[in-house]
């Protein structure tokens, strides 16, 4: 096994997640393109650090989330950085969001449970759709008659939102909160319009 030292070893790991087409993990990089170095664990996740706070002032960070890691602009950039692509960011039914919701907070979960759920019955676009994105996936099939597939979320869907785990997902609570702003904020807009006829 080769040696390398801290200098070299940042610069092949921060060229290695800048090149990737995905999330790039540390058994990848091990995997890869460190495969012929000797590089203890402690010096990766060293390099990662360094790396993570190198990024931090800038326009684009290195950010982990559950595939590995990447580098993606500032949330608040993204305003400004739409306009560089002409198409639109695809729009999702109300429908599609609430089925992959479901999957999220309440997965193996099985079509018919959504639909015992939402009231209604769940397109099979929706569930092709949330599987060719590569959010959801069959993971078994439930013990009843019939053997409904289960469905949960994929690394894709944890990666795709930002996030290192489940454990991410906002809570109950956050919904609640977000919901009492938003009729906080109706009922303000009523009282000023009413207060200026």
């Amino acid at each position: 096994m080769k040696k390398i030292n801290h200098q070299q070893l940042k610069q092949l790991v921060e060229a290695t997640i800048f090149v990737a087409q995905k999330p790039v993990s540390e058994n990848l990089l091990r995997a890869t393109v460190l495969i012929e170095f000797t590089v203890s664990d402690r010096a990766l996740k060293k390099v990662l650090k360094e790396l993570q706070l190198d990024y931090q002032p800038r326009g684009i960070q290195l950010v982990k989330v559950a595939g590995g890691y990447r580098f993606q602009s500032l949330d608040s950039l993204s305003p400004f950085l739409s306009m560089l692509w002409q198409e639109n960011a695809p729009k999702y039914s109300r429908a599609m969001m609430e089925t992959l919701a479901l999957i999220a907070y309440r997965q193996p979960i099985t079509r018919g449970e959504i639909e015992q759920i939402r009231g209604v019955a769940v397109s099979s676009n929706i569930m092709k759709t949330l599987m060719e994105r590569g959010w959801i996936r069959s993971v078994g099939h439930k013990e009843v008659p019939g053997r409904p597939a289960l469905y949960a979320t994929t690394i894709g869907f944890l990666d795709y939102f930002s996030l290192q785990s489940l454990a991410e997902l906002p809570s109950t609570d956050a919904f609640d909160a977000l919901a009492q702003q938003t009729d906080q904020g109706k009922t303000n807009y009523v009282l000023t319009e009413s207060a200026n006829e």
